[in-house]
């Protein structure tokens, strides 16, 4: 969403955030490198553009070949300061997005939450003893070097045709894409045209050291609930009740959208702390559908929801994963990354 009348704004946050960038640049404002390999998956933009299901492919994949940490800043939690996830764990002190990593792959590899990235990176390494991590989100923390850096953009918002807050929606100029050294483009839709990726290369103008590649979400073909699971091709028997608490609940929406016409969306803002009054309204609302109904949500809000006991025995989530194009490419480049480092 461009705002065209706070233009005048962007102007004065891209002098603040050009000059914080070129103080970085010239090693005026201290970066730390480490040596154990950090790959880095950010974003110039606010809002979703798929970081999260990356994040969750990375270490997934990184973590059959090394030990692998996953640190993120565990936004939206109540507490601070360094967290290691472990069954103890949950949102409130890690946060919903290490917690829905942690449910999914338990202790396949290390996921620990800091809001300081290099104390963070610095005790995560050595306590766990990593072979390689993965920073959430840190595209803009520049104190901390990350060796590899994979840049989201979403395929149906663009880095390059996107301006500087407040007017546009990016955190810094369009020149943050050339710290990448992969460009990610997320979110695209099943049948991609070549002449449509060579138009996006095109735009993206990519340097001689960066790849561009693209990818989509694929979901489960199954609903999970509480000890139980539900074939999508079923869903169309119920009235259902969809809650999110997402950046972008558009592409949920229209998935959904392919099995059942009977949809109520109760949309929250992204990493909604739900209260009691929101799960007197969700309950509300639920009470009006018909006799065969659910709750549907995301993977990482049913890490909030399911805490509520009203909620547990009725709300089921649909997992989602990342299909990379061109897969044994991409996964030969991180590797060649890691193991050269």
């Amino acid at each position: 969403m461009k705002r065209w009348y706070l233009y005048p704004f962007s102007l004065g946050y891209h002098l603040v955030t050009g000059i914080r960038n070129t103080m970085y640049d010239w090693g005026i404002f201290k970066s730390t490198k480490f040596k154990t390999p950090i790959i880095n998956v950010g974003n110039l933009s606010v809002g979703g553009s798929g970081k999260s299901p990356m994040v969750m492919y990375l270490a997934q994949y990184l973590s059959k070949h090394y030990r692998t940490g996953v640190l993120s800043r565990g936004y939206g939690r109540l507490t601070k300061g360094y967290e290691v996830t472990n069954y103890d764990s949950n949102y409130k002190v890690v946060g919903d997005e290490a917690m829905q990593l942690f449910e999914r792959f338990k202790n396949r590899f290390v996921i620990a939450v800091s809001e300081e990235r290099v104390p963070g990176a610095k005790k995560v390494i050595d306590d766990m003893d990593l072979e390689v991590l993965v920073l959430d989100d840190a595209l803009q923390h520049r104190a901390i070097k990350a060796g590899f850096n994979i840049l989201m953009t979403d395929f149906n918002d663009p880095f390059f045709k996107d301006y500087l807050l407040p007017a546009g929606d990016l955190r810094e100029s369009r020149a943050g894409a050339n710290r990448a050294n992969i460009i990610m483009v997320s979110k695209c839709p099943d049948e991609l045209t070549e002449e449509t990726k060579r138009y996006y290369i095109s735009r993206i103008k990519p340097t001689y050291n960066q790849k561009v590649f693209f990818s989509s979400i694929s979901y489960d073909e199954n609903v999970y609930g509480k000890d139980k699971m539900l074939p999508d091709n079923n869903l169309n028997y119920y009235d259902i009740l969809l809650i999110t608490g997402i950046a972008n609940p558009k592409p949920l929406l229209e998935h959904l959208a392919k099995f059942s016409k009977r949809v109520k969306h109760l949309k929250f803002r992204d990493h909604h702390n739900f209260t009691d009054e929101d799960i007197k309204k969700i309950l509300a609302e639920y009470k009006k559908l018909g006799e065969y109904k659910l709750i549907l949500t995301t993977e990482k809000d049913y890490v909030r929801l399911k805490t509520f006991d009203y909620l547990r025995d009725i709300v089921y989530y649909w997992p989602i994963n990342v299909i990379i194009d061109k897969k044994e490419e991409f996964n030969q480049i991180i590797l060649d990354y890691v193991r050269k480092n």
